[in-house]
Order: C-alpha cells, then structure tokens, then sequence
C-alpha cells in the first residue's frame, strides 16, 4: 500500500495564512494540516508516502525534511488543478493506493475504514456531512454537491444540487484505487482530451469529481466506503474553527 498527498495547491481563500507557506502547513488547532495527514497514514502501517507539492515548495520540503517521503512537483500548480497534480507521480503510482487531499483532517478510523475496502475504486463518503457544513456556513446547501448511489455504485458526484434529495453524503477528498486497476486508471487519463472541456474547466483545472466521473460513466464502478463523521475540511479561515465530529 502507497499513499499520496496532494499538496501543490495555494489556499488563496486562507491567506494571509498561506502568503509564506503552503496549505497544507497552516494549522488547525495548533498543528499544521499535513502533521495530521502524515500520522494517521503512518499509524495505518503505510510506510511508502509521496507528497506533491508546488506552492511554496521549498518551505514544505524543508519542514519534512526528517520525514521519510518521496516529493514530486507540481511546476504548473498555478494554472493547474489536483488531476494535474495526481498525475504528477505516476511513476509512484504502481501499487494498491491512498490518494488524499491536503486540507482535510481524519480520525484514524476513517482511514482504516477505505483501507479495509477491497473494491477497485473507492471514495469516502461521509452521511452525516450536514453537521460539519452547519459549523461552516448558514446554509450548507449552498456549498454541497450531489452524490448519488444506485445498486451500491455512486453514479453521479459534484453536481450543484437543486435540494437535499440530490445528496446521499459528501466525498471528502480520500480515495483508494487498487493496483489491479491503477494502470488503467492512468491510461485513461492519459487518453483524455486535451483539448475538452470538462464540467467548465480546461483539461489542465478540470475537478477531481470531474474525473471521477468520468471513472464511472466510462471505466469502472466506484463505490461509496460510507462514514458518519471523523474528519474536517479546511478550505477557508472560517473552518478552522469547526470541530471534527
């Protein structure tokens, strides 16, 4: 098992926080995001851990200098989105796999609950997501994305929802794809349009619910690993006042 963190982005919506260090650094009850990310990885026994990074690379890489992890780069991160940066460790990308982001904080728990998965391609899911968009904002709908599950696939995520029906629970940035598949997975998107546009976006900043759609309406099924709880997102100033619940 390997496992990659997506940190190259620039967390423009949490500066001044982030004017002289990455996201992943700022800190949510007094420890940086990515302390977090990198413990409970390494309490769940993965040992291979890559970490893309981009913004501010020099002072993440000097921060984790001790740790024992393999950095790639996202030179482009400014005018590009997370798939860019995914697929920047592609030659990492040759075992059974942990993909997360880098501003979410998880319990152990939630972690142990995608490992023990034993489907292709996974994604955490969490039912009870209208309690941590109530700390966040007044009307977590506005905020929310579909999510929708038929014969226990997801069949549709990261759409604006036009009510609470359209949401069965909230992706939270964590996925796993087995090695059976992984191969496949890089091809596929190595076999994208370039020149597409996707949900809005150009191939370079397409979202990454944009390409798991694209997994599910054209490569494979993807299935829900539900959880109620256990984690936070940190996207703006505000959240760093939520609770993990």
């Amino acid at each position: 098992m390997k496992a990659i963190i997506l940190a190259a982005g620039q967390g423009t919506r949490l500066r001044p926080l982030t004017n002289d260090r990455p996201k992943c650094m700022v800190e949510y009850q007094n420890k940086p995001i990515i302390d977090y990310i990198l413990e409970t990885i390494k309490e769940c026994k993965i040992s291979e851990i890559a970490v893309i990074n981009g913004y501010k690379k020099d002072v993440l890489e000097d921060y984790l200098k001790d740790q024992d992890l393999i950095f790639y780069t996202n030179k482009d991160f400014d005018k590009t989105n997370m798939v860019s940066t995914l697929f920047c460790a592609k030659n990492f990308m040759n075992e059974d796999l942990i993909i997360s982001y880098a501003d979410i904080v998880y319990k152990k728990e939630v972690l142990e609950k995608v490992l023990n998965n034993k489907d292709d391609f996974s994604v955490v899911v969490d039912r009870n997501w209208k309690e941590l968009w109530s700390q966040r904002m007044e009307n977590p709908l506005d905020d929310a994305e579909t999510l929708k599950i038929k014969d226990g696939n997801i069949v549709e995520l990261g759409k604006k929802p036009k009510s609470y029906d359209e949401i069965e629970g909230q992706y939270i940035g964590l996925i796993k794809i087995s090695k059976d598949i992984v191969n496949k997975v890089i091809k596929f998107y190595d076999g994208l349009d370039k020149n597409k546009i996707y949900d809005g976006k150009d191939f370079d900043n397409m979202y990454m619910t944009s390409f798991i759609q694209m997994i599910i309406n054209e490569l494979t099924d993807v299935k829900p690993v539900f959880i109620d709880g256990g984690w936070v997102e940190v996207d703006c100033v505000d959240d760093l006042e939520a609770i993990i619940y």
